[in-house]
């Protein structure tokens, strides 16, 4: 039977952090396709620049300076955190070897979280605000004298065509605290005098929100050419409130599981008919079970 000494929980605590990061290094990460990475140093970030796309005139006189529209959207940080137990008879057996897939996943666990957190917003967006106080989908936002939707009304399973090509993408991904393991091991935590167990655990701080609700679109209908097109047309003909071209290019389809092979047809070198596909590679494919 092993000692239970600081100088193996110390040990144990090292082998343990290599296997946490190490976990944290297989994880898949997608979200960085669809947001832009925003790190935060308080509570809380206000995004008031949301709402002004910078754009060019043709220099006639003075400079017109351009006010960026002040709007109270606002992400506050919240906490997040995962924790394993480790007996202290498996320590004492030696059996800590056990825990080794555990705290990789627990890595894992911790390196794909902002994906589940940004593709459920995602999926979420005809409920929740963006900056100028409507659902990022939404089918009435303020343009100019009128309004504009950026979703196609149905019944079908939806899927999501985003423009990720400008310095801020669709959807924003803040950074507070990066996911971080900590342990606690001392022989006289209450923890482990009532219960027998060292705890190892990770935590972090960080929110996701949304950015341009133009450079987004949602179709609520069935993911076929057509549609697909529809959809496509529908933001490459944005105007601003000026009534200018906005230059929107869909880069990305996201898609739930159920819709890949669907998604995949959309984008193949040729259609079903096996002539030229006007639409091969025109937008990447990124599937998500997340949505």
């Amino acid at each position: 039977m092993a000692a239970v000494t600081n100088a193996l929980l110390a040990a144990l605590g090292v082998t343990y952090r290599t296997d946490f990061k190490a976990g944290l290094a297989m994880s898949p990460n997608h979200w960085n396709q669809v947001a832009t990475e925003v790190p935060s140093t308080s509570a809380s970030n206000t995004y008031g620049w949301l709402g002004e796309m910078p754009s060019l005139r043709k220099w006639i006189g003075d400079r017109v300076i351009k006010d960026v529209a002040a709007h109270g959207y606002s992400l506050t940080n919240e906490s997040y955190e995962g924790t394993v137990g480790v007996k202290r008879t498996d320590i004492e057996d030696d059996a800590v070897g056990v825990y080794k897939p555990l705290m990789q996943e627990l890595g894992r666990a911790a390196g794909i979280f902002p994906d589940q957190l940004v593709f459920a917003l995602l999926g979420a967006g005809e409920a929740t605000l963006c900056y100028d106080g409507q659902y990022f989908f939404d089918t009435d936002h303020p343009v100019g004298a009128g309004t504009i939707s950026n979703v196609t009304a149905g019944a079908a399973q939806p899927w999501y065509l985003l423009d990720c090509t400008r310095a801020i993408k669709p959807l924003i991904f803040q950074s507070r605290k990066k996911p971080k393991l900590v342990s606690m091991t001392k022989e006289d935590d209450e923890q482990v005098f009532t219960s027998a167990k060292f705890r190892y655990g990770v935590d972090m701080r960080c929110n996701a929100g949304f950015s341009f609700w133009q450079m987004a679109h949602k179709a609520k209908v069935e993911l076929n050419a057509d549609n697909f097109e529809a959809a496509y047309a529908s933001m490459q003909e944005l105007k601003s409130d000026e009534g200018k071209p906005m230059g929107i290019t869909p880069s990305l389809m996201v898609v739930p599981p159920k819709l890949r092979s669907a998604a995949a047809k959309i984008v193949a070198e040729t259609n079903e008919n096996a002539g030229a596909n006007p639409n091969a590679k025109i937008v990447d494919v990124l599937v998500s079970p997340w949505l």
